[in-house]
């Protein structure tokens, strides 16, 4: 059947599969994989939003800029100005 030399070269996983068995899987056996779908998935959406902004590049980022940088704190994102909190009266 086999010999000393054969046996020598099996690794783990051959023999378990010899008798009908396998190595039981961790966390990191499905959470790689998941995580690498995940990410790939949100660099595929983060790309098709950029080719599909209704703003070129240039102002995308003049934007974004101007937001981050607190100058444009009252548009609700369509261009208008947002309507100045009003007061309730009692």
């Amino acid at each position: 059947m086999f010999s000393a030399k054969d046996l020598k070269k099996m690794d783990k996983d051959d023999v378990l599969e010899l008798i009908g068995l396998e190595t039981r899987k961790g966390p990191a056996d499905w959470l790689l994989p998941a995580l690498g779908a995940f990410s790939v998935g949100m660099l595929v959406g983060a790309g098709l939003g950029l080719l599909m902004a209704p703003k070129p590049g240039s102002e995308l980022r003049g934007d974004l800029r101007n937001r981050l940088q607190g100058g444009d704190s009252m548009s609700n994102g369509t261009g208008q100005q947002r309507p100045e909190s009003v007061s309730r009266s009692a």
